[in-house]
C-alpha cells in the first residue's frame, strides 16, 4: 500500500473512532479496554498522540522517563485524556485528516493504531464497530513482513506458526496453522490474549506460549 493510501485509510479509520466515541454514555468512557490499564478515555488521548504530540515533544518526556518508551507513551495518553470526552471526540476529528510520518515508525504506524486500538475498546463495550477486511489484511501483511513494528510484535511470535483467515483469501507461511478470522488473528498476534480462544488449529498453543 502507498503511502497516499495509507493518510486516507487512518484519516477514515479516525472518524470511524470519534463516531464511536461520540455515541459512548459517561461510565462507557471510564471502561476497560483491551490495552492493560487503560481505560476507554486512555485509549482516546493515546490516538491523539500522533496529531497532538510531535517527535521532540515526545522524546522530552521521554527523558523523564529514562528513555522508556512505554512509559513514555503511557504518560503522553494519560495526560491528553485529561480533556473531556467531547473535546477528545472533536479533537479526533478536526486532527483525522493529518497526515502524520513519525521517525522510524511511518505512516503505517499510526494507521495500524487506528485498527488495533478501535477494537480494543469496542470488544469489551460489546460493540461491532470494525474496520474494513481490507484494512485487516494490511495490518496483517505488516505484522508478517521484513520489517514489523517491534512496538506491535514481539519477537519470535511467528516462530513455528503459519496463519489462515477464515473469512477472507489471506494465509502466511508452511508451519503449524493458526486459523481465525483477520481481526482475531491480528489481535492475536499484538497480544491481544482475549482472542485466542477463538483461534484454532495445532500452533495456536504455541501462540498463547
Amino acid at each position: 500500500m502507498d503511502r497516499r493510501d495509507l493518510f486516507d485509510r487512518t484519516t477514515r479509520n479516525r472518524l470511524l473512532v470519534a463516531d464511536v466515541l461520540d455515541g459512548l454514555a459517561p461510565t462507557q468512557w471510564e471502561a476497560d479496554t483491551l490495552c492493560a490499564g487503560w481505560t476507554v478515555r486512555h485509549l482516546a488521548g493515546h490516538l491523539l498522540q500522533p496529531v497532538l504530540v510531535g517527535f521532540g515533544r515526545f522524546v522530552l518526556v521521554a527523558l523523564r522517563h529514562r528513555g522508556d518508551t512505554d512509559a513514555t507513551v503511557d504518560a503522553v495518553a494519560r495526560r491528553l485524556a485529561r480533556r473531556e470526552p467531547a473535546e477528545l471526540v472533536r479533537l479526533l476529528r478536526g486532527h483525522a485528516g493529518d497526515e502524520v510520518d513519525p521517525p522510524r515508525v511511518g505512516p503505517v504506524g499510526p494507521f495500524t493504531d487506528t485498527c488495533i486500538h478501535l477494537r480494543d475498546l469496542a470488544r469489551p463495550l460489546g460493540l461491532d464497530a470494525d474496520v474494513p477486511a481490507a484494512d485487516w489484511v494490511e495490518v496483517l501483511d505488516h505484522l508478517t513482513g521484513p520489517a514489523p513494528l517491534p512496538s506491535l510484535l514481539d519477537p519470535g511470535r511467528l516462530a513455528g506458526i503459519s496463519l489462515r483467515a477464515t473469512d477472507a483469501d489471506w494465509h502466511w507461511g508452511d508451519s503449524a496453522e493458526v486459523a481465525g478470522t483477520l481481526e482475531a488473528l491480528a489481535l492475536g498476534l499484538t497480544g491481544r490474549g482475549v482472542v485466542l480462544d477463538e483461534l484454532t488449529g495445532p500452533g495456536v498453543e504455541a501462540l498463547r506460549r
